[in-house]
């Protein structure tokens, strides 16, 4: 554990040994079998989408200090290529809802139109309707752009295994070990 309560840190990756692979990290390494393997091992790289991480989306519709939210993508364009080239397992995820907004609850676009300046998902933002399928903003950012053969998994909202086919991809996969972004 790090040094505030729920605090987990990694501290980095070990090189392969007699008993497997690990990732040294607190209270104790991980995978617990050392079976840390492209084979059964993916990572997921979460919702890196223009309405998230570019001018006019979502995010920087609401005000939001998009330096912040675009800090991780260097290093995961260095840890995508890393794990591209290992043969890891690389799974996309993007929200966003159906254009006509029948998997968006009532409340939780009311709350994103409290936050978002009275402009919330499903309205229409510079790079299109905010949050909907299909739309400019909702598109992965060029700089982590899925390659062909990574899966896209489409979610309704935060959950990426809730209302999505994920389970089933990673188990068809042989996946035990997910890495998350």
């Amino acid at each position: 554990r790090g040094s505030r309560r729920g605090e987990w840190r990694v501290t980095g990756m070990e090189a392969a040994g007699e008993e497997g692979t690990f990732v040294p990290a607190e209270p104790y390494r991980w995978p617990f079998d050392g079976s840390l393997e492209p084979s059964n091992t993916a990572l997921l790289v979460i919702d890196m989408q223009a309405d998230f991480l570019s001018p006019g989306g979502y995010v920087d519709t609401m005000g939001y200090d998009l330096t912040l939210v675009r800090r991780p993508i260097e290093p995961l364009k260095a840890l995508l290529a890393g794990m591209r080239e290992k043969g890891y397992h690389i799974i996309h995820t993007r929200e966003g809802h159906r254009p006509d907004l029948s998997d968006l609850p009532a409340n939780k676009r009311w709350r994103s139109r409290q936050i978002g300046n009275g402009i919330g998902i499903g309205d229409v933002g510079p790079l299109g309707r905010l949050l909907v399928r299909g739309e400019p903003g909702w598109e992965i950012i060029d700089e982590l752009k899925p390659i062909d053969g990574e899966v896209v998994i489409d979610k309704p909202g935060k959950g990426s295994f809730y209302a999505t086919d994920l389970d089933m991809v990673l188990r068809q996969a042989g996946v035990r070990n997910i890495i998350l972004t």
